[in-house]
Parts: C-alpha cells; sequence; structure tokens
C-alpha cells in the first residue's frame, strides 16, 4: 500500500494570508492618492462648484472674517501660500499684478490663504512684497484640505459664481494668470 502524503496546510495559510496582505496594501495605497476630482472636471472645461464657500477663516492682520461666499459676484483667485515656501515669494509679485487688475477693472480680488505659518511671518511677508491683497489663516488647514491642498503654493481661480475655472498646482506664471484672467472677465 501506498503512503499517502498530507501536504502541511501551514504554508498554504501563509500563501494565501500574505496574498491577502499585498492586495490590502496595493488598495490602501491607491485609496489614499491625491484626489483629482477637481482639477479633472476643470481639465475637461467644466467648471464645478468651489469648495469651502461658506468655511470662515480670520482675516490676517485686521479683524474679523471672511468666507469665499463673501465674494461672490467676483473673480477670485485663491491663493494658498506660506511665508516659508519659496515658490511663493517667486509668485508673489504675479499675485499682486493680478490683483491690481482686479481692482483696477472692479472685477475681483486675489484672496491669500496662509498655510501651516505664523501671523508675525506671515505679515512679515506681505510686507516685504508690499501686498496689498487680502489674506485669511488657514490655520488648522480646513480650508486647503477642502481644495486637496497639500504642497504650496496653489492657485484656484473662481469666477463671479463661485466656480473653479483654472488651476495651478505650484508656482504660477503672468501666462497662467493672464489666460485664467481672460477666461474669468470673458464669462462675466
Amino acid at each position: 500500500m501506498g503512503v499517502t502524503r498530507r501536504r502541511p496546510i501551514v504554508p498554504a495559510v501563509v500563501a494565501v494570508l500574505a496574498l491577502a496582505l499585498v492586495a490590502l496594501l496595493i488598495y490602501g495605497v491607491a485609496g489614499t492618492g491625491e484626489d483629482t476630482t477637481l482639477d479633472d472636471a476643470v481639465k475637461q472645461g467644466e467648471r464645478p462648484a468651489a469648495p469651502g464657500l461658506t468655511l470662515e477663516r480670520p482675516n490676517l492682520g485686521r479683524p474679523g472674517t471672511t468666507k469665499l461666499a463673501d465674494l461672490t459676484g467676483k473673480i477670485v483667485v485663491l491663493n494658498f501660500w506660506a511665508s516659508w515656501c519659496e515658490p511663493c515669494r517667486a509668485e508673489a509679485p504675479v499675485l499682486q499684478a493680478a490683483h491690481e487688475r482686479l481692482t483696477k477693472n472692479g472685477t475681483g480680488t486675489v484672496l491669500g490663504a496662509t498655510f501651516n505659518d505664523t501671523d508675525v511671518d506671515s505679515q512679515k511677508f506681505e510686507r516685504e512684497y508690499e501686498l496689498t491683497y487680502p489674506s485669511v489663516r488657514d490655520v488648522d488647514t480646513t480650508l486647503a484640505e477642502e481644495y486637496g491642498t497639500r504642497a504650496l503654493p496653489e492657485t484656484f481661480v473662481l469666477d463671479g459664481e463661485g466656480r473653479v475655472i483654472a488651476i495651478s498646482r505650484g508656482q504660477i506664471s503672468q501666462e497662467f494668470m493672464t489666460r485664467a484672467l481672460d477666461k474669468a472677465e470673458a464669462a462675466r
């Protein structure tokens, strides 16, 4: 009679568990990627509603709070920045010029949103670059999270109806800003 050999069950169970663990890790990594829904919609020519319109943020260097909904009817260039961010320094003159264009035309404003920065450092940055546009303090980065902002700088151009029409995830150029403002003003 032949001897029946039993395969050990332990290696099979270990193999199944290892495969399950790898699948879970792949799912976890894929699931925590960037949410590009807003970006994808804008790239497809859509104008999605801007997130966080009713979220109040404390003003930087002045009393009170501001929410994007307060600016309905105006073009808003929402820029997330910090004093420690080198690309933020490089783009500050472009944002100031955009603010001057919008206020001169009476069509809108730039609104800065500080990201993990102190009041003192943020106000020093504004003085250094002679920025006249308002900023709010996004101390807990709740507003930034609404926009999927994790790295700086990031800029979102909103039309007068509070819809996102242009996005720059990274340092903006004058060319980007001109195109975005032309598009926003043409939609008025």
